[in-house]
């Protein structure tokens, strides 16, 4: 009986090996970006990049082990949910009270310090911001709110 559900178990692994969800790769210039639309310092630019871009953008850069699932699977969904809340490559489609909501939520993020998530940052711990980075994060959404 046990070897029954262990050999049902791996043939469930390796099944679902073959499940590829779609992958969140845009090309070319996206022309609704944020940084098109508002101004955007050059640092806080390169914090959104390394430390927001990966769940809240329309081009994620997938780490080795999203090929295995379903670690991929989790992941996906993870990011698709970032972009429902918040997407920087569709922020120009925002409406204005939208956007300075967006941008609200930005600057309470930076004060509480929620995200990136924890669970993100155990793989990619540069993506941790400095106290400066914080602080340049806040002051520039608190501009444009």
């Amino acid at each position: 009986m046990t070897r029954k559900i262990l050999i049902g178990l791996l043939v469930a692994l390796i099944l679902i090996q073959f499940i590829r969800p779609t992958r969140n790769i845009s090309t070319g210039e996206n022309p609704n970006e944020i940084s098109k639309h508002y101004a955007v310092p050059e640092q806080v630019h390169k914090v959104l990049v390394y430390s927001c871009y990966d769940c809240h953008s329309n081009n994620t850069k997938y780490p080795w082990y999203t090929n295995i699932q379903p670690v991929g699977l989790w992941l996906q969904s993870h990011v698709e949910d970032g972009k429902r809340h918040l997407n920087f490559d569709e922020f120009g489609t925002y409406p204005e009270k939208k956007a300075k909501h967006k941008f609200e939520e930005i600057e309470e993020t930076t004060k509480t310090e929620w995200m990136p998530l924890e669970s993100y940052l155990i793989i990619h711990g540069d993506a941790k911001l400095t106290k400066e980075q914080w602080e340049e994060m806040r002051v520039w959404a608190s501009s444009l709110k």
